[in-house]
Order: structure tokens, then C-alpha cells, then sequence
């Protein structure tokens, strides 16, 4: 067994526990204002039922002696990479799911590193605890389907192993929801159909699923029996990179939307250039006051890095977005990202229809350049500003 899933231990919580010592004991939730959600919580808030994406006010009403700390993604993102880092020292098979997990494939290091798999995944989580400050989970077995399943069974600091010949056992009563896959409309259907537990499920052919789920049947199928022949991709590309906020005050006016919209393109861009990656799609999402979301999406001539770019693309899509509202509408969140990945080398071509585009494109240039070397708030362009600073931002991979 060599494929593992390494995910750390209520991540951001943990690291601002790392950073101040003062809060190991206290209840430390991670996230916005009155009117943002939860981003992580630590696992003393947890006991008393906080967890991701749960209203503050929601989360607070059940733990009302937490500290609330604002999420700082560019020390989370710089903690993430140092992890990576360590992972990619045991294997090259590292791939990424997010900013604190991944998966390894460990096949074939042992001769490498005069250890079994299991051992050299114990040395780098301690590793990880003893530089780092911050704790992982570990699965290991023989696929991702099962790591996966593993690394959430004993958390935190856990280990837990999931062989052949246990497999089948410890699936049959397990919900169907723990299949990747599985969101509210296929459990309702499942549920609906008396299948409930993985076990269920496999007493059925893979074509008779198919026939019944679609697509998805065989996976239902095969992740039923332990089976998954995904490999470890160590370059495996996000869907979309996109950044959204959520304001400390509902907002009525057009022209505040689009100053708000200004620093979450700058977000993505910068996110897509570190990555070195160029998007095609814009998408621009809106909610309601009364939480409806209202998103609008449009393809680009050519794929972009720049965030002049996008904003300029986003603009006429929220525009439209609320127009589409009702008249008088208030909103809460706005959010923008790019799709459709293409190669960084295609992006933003000299276009002879704008001229002005090749002089916008050195100027973002130079812009990065000086924030590379002095910060980002040591430069930026004249529609830049602050905006609400009470309001959560999420940035989306």
C-alpha cells in the first residue's frame, strides 16, 4: 500500500494557535464579520457545533466565548507551500486538493528512503508538527478512494491504515455520501431507491447503476468493491480560480458593486500568474440580499492574466446581473473568477482593434514587479481602494 492522503488539522485555526500561544486552550473560529461565515474553526469550536461555511452570527450563537480571528490567506497560502514542499521531499507524486491536503503516491520510495511508506509518512508529519506547528491526518491504502476515507477517520493526528482485505468490511456500512461524488439530488435519489450504505449499493452490477444513475453509476460501482484506478497527478489544475467578499452592510448602488469588484480581480490574477496559468471564462457572481445568487459568465477572445482584463469583462456582466434583479435590489456578496485554463504563452495577444491594450499589459507589469519587491499596498492603480474592510474575502480554488 503506497497512496496516501495527508490533510492538516483544522489548518487555519491551527496556525493562528501557532502563532499565538495565548489561544492553544480557547475556542479560535476563523472567518468573518456578523454577516460572513465560518472559513475553519478549531476543534474546541467544533465540539460545540461550529463548522465551515456556517453563518458567524449562527456559529457564535453556539460558541459565544470564541475567539474570532480574519482569515489571512497570504500567510495560510505561504504555510500551505512550505507542507507541499516537504511532501514533494519524500515523493514526486504529490497532488494537491487544496491548500492543506493532498494526495502522495509512495510506490517505489522505500529503497529511496530505507523505509516502508507508513514510516516515511510518520516522519513527515512529524516533521510537519516539529517546523511547522501544525498537525495532519494520514490515510494510506491502496487507492485514493480508500486513502481518502482513511485520513478522516480518527482526526486529529491520526493514522489509520485501510488494506485489501479489510476493504470490502469497512465500506458496507458506511452512507453512500461518503462517495466522492454523492451531493444532496443523487443521495435523495439513492435514499429514495432503499440504497443507504456502500455496502447496498454493491449488491448491484455496474450496469444496472448506470443504467439508473448515469455516469456516475460506475463509479458508484467501483468505489463500492474498493476499487478506484485514479492516479496520483502531481499537476492537476484547479476548475476555476475565483475570489469573493462578503459585505458588513447590504449594498443598493451599481457604482460601490463595481469599486468592490476591483481588488477580488486583482486576487485572481495574482493567484492565476503565481500559478502560471491564463483563463479563458469569466464568471461574476452576485447575491441577493435575500440570498439569491445570480451569476453571469462570458468567454474572452483570448485567455488573460491581467486583472485590467477581467475587470473590464466583469463589469458588463454585473451590470446585467442586476438588471436582472428586482428593481431596488440589495446585495451582500460579490464574486469574480476565471475559467477554462489555457496556456499562460496565449495570454493577453497584441490586439490591433485596442491599441491601448499592450500599454496596459506593461503597466500591470511594472505594478507587480514593485509589489514584489516592496508589498502590495506599495502600488496600484487609481480605481484601487480599500473598500469595506469588515467584509470577508474567500478566494477559491
Amino acid at each position: 500500500m503506497s497512496i496516501a492522503h495527508i490533510d492538516c488539522d483544522a489548518f487555519y485555526a491551527s496556525i493562528e494557535k501557532r502563532d499565538d500561544p495565548a489561544l492553544r486552550d480557547k475556542p479560535v473560529i476563523v472567518g468573518g464579520g456578523q454577516r460572513g461565515v465560518v472559513s475553519a474553526a478549531c476543534y474546541i469550536a467544533r465540539i460545540k457545533g461550529v463548522h465551515s461555511a456556517m453563518p458567524m452570527f449562527q456559529a457564535l450563537k453556539l460558541c459565544p466565548d470564541a475567539t474570532v480571528i480574519r482569515p489571512d490567506m497570504e500567510k495560510y497560502s505561504a504555510v500551505g507551500r512550505q507542507i507541499r514542499e516537504f511532501m514533494r521531499e519524500i515523493t514526486p507524486l504529490v497532488e494537491p486538493l487544496s491548500i492543506d491536503e493532498a494526495f502522495l503516491d509512495l510506490t517505489g520510495t522505500q529503497k529511496l528512503h530505507h523505509a516502508s511508506p507508513a514510516k516515511s509518512l510518520i516522519r513527515l508529519v512529524n516533521r510537519i508538527e516539529r517546523e511547522i506547528g501544525v498537525t495532519a491526518s494520514v490515510g494510506l491504502s491502496y487507492n485514493k478512494f480508500l486513502a481518502k476515507l482513511a485520513s478522516d477517520m480518527d482526526k486529529p493526528r491520526g493514522f489509520a491504515v485501510i488494506g485489501r482485505g479489510e476493504a470490502l468490511s469497512f465500506l458496507d456500512t458506511l452512507p453512500v455520501t461518503r462517495i466522492w461524488g454523492v451531493g444532496k439530488s443523487l443521495h435523495r435519489k439513492l435514499t429514495a431507491d432503499g440504497l443507504h450504505t456502500i455496502g447496498q449499493i454493491r449488491s448491484h452490477d455496474e450496469a444496472r447503476l448506470m443504467k439508473r444513475y448515469g455516469a456516475i453509476g460506475q463509479r458508484l460501482a467501483r468505489f463500492s468493491h474498493g476499487e478506484d484506478t485514479r492516479a496520483v497527478t502531481p499537476h492537476s489544475l484547479p476548475k476555476n480560480l475565483s475570489s469573493e467578499t462578503t459585505f458588513s452592510e447590504d449594498i443598493v448602488d451599481p457604482e460601490t458593486l463595481r469599486k468592490r469588484l476591483w481588488p477580488l480581480c486583482e486576487k485572481v490574477t495574482d493567484r492565476m500568474k503565481a500559478r502560471d496559468l491564463a483563463g479563458r471564462t469569466v464568471t461574476l457572481k452576485l447575491k441577493s440580499s435575500q440570498f439569491k445568487t445570480l451569476t453571469r459568465s462570458h468567454a474572452l477572445p483570448a485567455p488573460t492574466q491581467l486583472a485590467e482584463t477581467l475587470y473590464r469583462a466583469a463589469v458588463p456582466l454585473l451590470d446585467r446581473a442586476i438588471a436582472a434583479a428586482p428593481a431596488g435590489s440589495k446585495f451582500r456578496l460579490i464574486g469574480v473568477g476565471l475559467s477554462n485554463f489555457a496556456d499562460p504563452l496565449e495570454a493577453d495577444p497584441p490586439d490591433l482593434a485596442d491599441p491601448d491594450a499592450d500599454h496596459r499589459k506593461r503597466v500591470e507589469a511594472v505594478i507587480d514587479q514593485v509589489r514584489g519587491k516592496l508589498g502590495h499596498d506599495a502600488i496600484g492603480k487609481g480605481r484601487s481602494i480599500r473598500g469595506d474592510k469588515t467584509a470577508q474575502s474567500t478566494d477559491k480554488r
